[in-house]
C-alpha cells in the first residue's frame, strides 16, 4: 500500500477452485516431520465456515455499521471485542530483556534485526494446530525515521542506515490462543526476520541476465534484502507471496538518468539517504542494483531456514501484491497490480500444473509461464496481452534482446503493448463466483497537463476518490479474455462535484485499497485516504482510515473497523474457523511522525500503548465475537 502522494501533492459460475476454497495441509503433521517436508494434497474445504454463510438472513453482512470516527482508538461493530498483538518493535522468536522495546526509540540495529518490523502492511495466518496457533507472516512496508531513532536524521550514521534495513521487510511470528487470549510465542524456533539485508535469491529467466550483474554479485543469482513490501498473497502449496512496491525510492540516481532509469521513476537522491552508507543503493556506483528489486518474492513460513526467492517469470513492478487463482487443469495464476499512477494490472499463468507435495513438490513452479498485462475496452469488453519476447512490438529493435529484458522492463513493454492505463492498482481479490476485483485507490493526476484523459476503465479525471473495478475472465482463470464492470465508485453524495459523489449502496468511503475475501465470500475493503488531506476537501466527510465489508452478490457495504488516528488499516486475514481476525494497522501518527522530527512523535496519536512517553507503533489487531461466532455474521 503506497503512501498517498498524489493527495499529498495536490457471468456464468466458475467450476474452478478458488484459494479461498483450498488450504495447506494442516501442520499437525508438518510439525511431527521436518520443518521442509510438506506431504499431501493441498485442496481442503473449509466446510465450518462455509456453512456460516447461511446463517445470515437477507444477506452475507450480520453486524452492525460502526460509525465514523477521528479517535485514537480502534472501533468494532457491538458484539464484537478485540485485542493488539505484535507491535513493532516487539522480540522475534525469542525472549529477554536485550531484546525489548524501547520507547525512546534507542535500540540498535542488532535489536531490530530480532524485533518485527515497522509499519506493518499484508498478513496471512498459516495454521498449525487448526485454529488454535499457527503463523502469522507479515509485510513491513517503510519506516519514519523520526520515530525509529532518537534524534531522526539529525545525524546520520551506516549503524543508523543499518537499524532502518533491519525494519523493513517480512515478520514471521508464531501466535497461540491460550485461554480466548492470543499471544505471540517467545522463544519460537519458527519466529524469523526477513529485512532488507537478508540473503534472497533471483529465480527463472532473469538469472544470471548482464541487467543483474553487479560487481559484489557476478553470477546475477543472490540479492541482499526484501524492501517496501506491501500486500501479499498466498498460494495452495503452503508459502507466502509479499511483494516490493515502492523500491525505486530507496535508490539514487546521477546527473544524466537513463531512460529506463527515468520510466521507474528513479531521481537524484532519497529520502530514505541509504546510499550514503550503504553503496547497493548509490545507482551510479551499481546500476544494476535497482533491477533486482520490484519482484515477486516466495517464502516458505514453515522453513525457517529457506531461501526468499525473488520469482522473476511474474516480472518486475512496484507491486501491490500476489493474488493466486487455480484453473479448472489446476495451474497457478497470478494477479498483480502496479501501485502506481497509470500503470497497468498483470496475471501470470504457470506452465505447469500444481503437484501435491507442499512447498517442496511446487519449488519452481512460478519459474516458468507466461505474463499478461490487461487492456480493459471500452465496450465492457478485455483482453490479456502477453508480455512475451518476439511477439508484437518486444524485439530487439525496440530494446527487448530477450525474454530476461521483457520481464525487468514490464512497464516499456506494457507501454508499447497498448495495455491500460489504471488509476493505481493495488490488491486483487477472486470471489466464489470467479470474479477477480481489483482497488483502484485513486489519481488526482487523471486529465492534467499531458497526462492521461478518463477512459471506461478510468471514467473520472482528477479522481480524488478511487473505485473498484472486477471482471470474469471467458471459460476460465487462463483465458486471453474476460469481461469487465465498476463493482462500486467510491465517493461522499453530500459532495458537490459529481465526479466524486460516488455509488455507494451503504457507508461511504474513499481511497479502496486492501482487498480480502474471506471464506465465507464476504469482501473486505481497506482504505488508504492521504492523512495529511484528511479532514480537507474531498475527504472531509470520512473521519480515520477504516475497513468495511461489501457482499459481492448484492454491492452492500458496512463500516466494521474504524482505526486509530493518522493510521492506515492494511492487510488482513483469519483462522481457518473463521471465528479470528488479524487484521494490520500500519503508521498511527501519520503525518506528524512523517517529518523525521522525533520532537513530538505523539503530536496526533500514541496507539496502541497509550503512555505519555511512548511512540505510535503500527500493530496487529485481533478480532473476535463475544459469542464465538464466526466473524461478519
Amino acid at each position: 500500500m503506497a503512501k498517498d502522494f498524489s493527495l499529498m501533492e495536490d457471468s456464468n459460475r466458475s467450476s474452478n477452485p478458488s484459494i479461498h476454497e483450498v488450504s495447506p495441509l494442516s501442520r499437525r503433521t508438518v510439525l511431527r516431520a521436518s520443518l521442509g517436508a510438506l506431504a499431501g494434497g493441498f485442496f481442503a474445504p473449509l466446510t465450518a465456515v462455509a456453512a456460516a454463510s447461511a446463517t445470515v438472513a437477507g444477506g452475507m453482512i450480520g453486524f452492525k455499521s460502526v460509525p465514523i470516527s477521528t479517535a485514537d482508538t480502534i472501533s468494532v461493530p457491538e458484539g464484537y471485542t478485540y485485542q493488539v498483538i505484535a507491535p513493532w518493535g516487539d522480540p522475534v522468536g525469542m525472549s529477554g530483556e536485550n531484546h525489548a522495546f524501547k520507547d525512546d526509540g534507542s535500540n540498535s540495529a542488532a535489536h531490530q534485526e530480532n524485533q518485527i518490523g515497522m509499519h506493518h502492511d499484508g498478513i496471512h495466518f498459516f495454521e498449525q494446530d487448526g485454529s488454535k496457533s499457527g503463523l502469522l507472516a507479515m509485510n513491513h512496508e517503510y519506516v519514519d525515521h523520526g520515530l525509529l531513532f532518537t534524534d531522526g536524521m539529525a545525524t546520520w550514521t551506516a549503524e543508523k542506515v543499518r537499524k532502518s534495513q533491519a525494519a523493513h521487510g517480512v515478520s514471521i511470528v508464531e501466535v497461540e490462543d491460550k485461554g480466548g487470549k492470543w499471544s505471540v510465542v517467545n522463544p519460537s524456533p519458527w519466529g524469523r526476520r526477513i529485512t532488507a539485508s537478508t540473503r534472497t535469491e533471483l529465480s527463472g529467466p532473469v538469472v544470471g541476465h548482464v541487467m543483474v550483474k553487479t560487481a559484489a554479485d557476478p553470477a546475477g543469482r543472490v540479492v541482499l534484502g526484501t524492501l517496501n513490501n506491501c500486500a501479499s498473497g498466498i498460494t495452495p502449496w503452503g508459502t507466502y507471496l509479499t511483494a516490493e512496491e515502492n523500491f525505486i525510492n530507496y535508490f539514487s540516481g546521477g546527473d544524466s538518468l537513463s531512460e529506463h532509469e527515468k520510466r521507474w521513476g528513479m531521481k537524484k537522491g532519497s529520502s530514505y539517504r541509504w546510499h550514503e552508507h550503504d553503496a547497493r543503493f548509490d545507482a551510479v556506483k551499481n546500476p544494476n542494483e535497482p533491477n533486482r528489486f520490484g519482484w515477486i518474492v516466495e517464502i516458505d513460513p514453515y522453513n525457517p531456514s529457506s531461501t526468499p526467492m525473488k520469482r522473476t517469470a511474474m516480472g518486475r513492478g512496484a507491486h501491490e501484491g500476489a493474488t493466486v487463482a487455480v484453473t479448472k487443469d489446476k495451474r497457478a495464476v497470478v494477479y498483480m497490480g502496479e501501485d502506481a499512477r497509470f500503470e497497468y494490472i498483470y496475471k501470470f499463468v504457470s506452465r505447469d500444473a500444481i503437484k501435491p507435495g507442499g512447498a517442496v513438490a511446487n519449488a519452481s513452479l512460478l519459474d516458468h509461464g507466461t505474463l499478461y498485462v490487461a487492456k480493459f475496452n471500452a465496450d465492457g469488453k478485455g483482453e490479456w496481452l502477453a508480455l512475451t519476447h518476439g511477439q508484437g512490438p518486444l524485439t530487439a529493435a525496440n530494446g527487448f534482446a530477450d525474454q530476461a529484458e521483457v520481464l525487468i522492463k514490464a512497464r516499456q513493454a506494457s507501454d508499447l503493448l497498448g495495455a491500460t492505463k489504471m488509476d493505481r492498482p493495488e490488491w486483487v481479490e477472486v470471489d466464489k463466483e470467479g470474479w477477480v476485483y481489483a482497488a483502484l485507490t485513486n489519481n488526482s493526476n487523471r486529465g492534467g497537463d499531458k497526462q492521461p484523459v478518463a477512459d471506461a476503465a478510468n471514467p473520472r479525471a482528477n479522481n480524488t476518490q478511487g473505485n473498484i473495478i472486477r471482471w470474469k475472465e471467458d471459460g476460465d482463470f487462463h483465458a486471453t479474455s474476460f469481461a469487465w464492470a465498476h463493482f462500486v465508485m467510491a465517493g461522499d453524495p453530500s459532495l458537490e462535484r459529481a465526479e466524486a459523489k460516488g455509488n455507494i449502496k451503504g457507508d461511504m468511503f474513499s481511497c479502496p485499497d486492501g482487498l480480502w475475501i474471506d471464506a465465507r465470500g464476504l469482501m473486505w475493503i481497506q482504505l488508504d485516504m492521504s492523512t495529511s488531506a484528511m479532514g480537507k476537501g474531498d475527504l472531509k466527510n470520512m473521519g480515520n482510515n477504516a475497513m468495511l465489508a461489501a457482499d459481492p452478490r448484492t454491492g452492500e457495504v458496512r463500516r466494521f473497523l474504524v482505526g486509530p488516528s493518522g493510521c492506515e488499516v492494511t492487510g488482513a486475514t483469519a483462522t481457518p474457523d473463521g471465528k479470528t481476525m488479524f487484521v494490520n494497522i500500519q503508521h498511527p501518527g501519520e503525518p506528524a511522525n512523517e517529518s523525521n522530527n522525533p520532537a513530538n512523535p505523539r503530536a496526533i496519536s500514541n496507539w496502541p500503548d497509550q503512555k505519555p512517553t511512548g511512540r505510535p507503533r503500527s500493530a496487529t489487531v485481533v478480532i473476535r465475537k463475544i459469542d464465538g461466532g464466526i466473524i461478519g455474521t
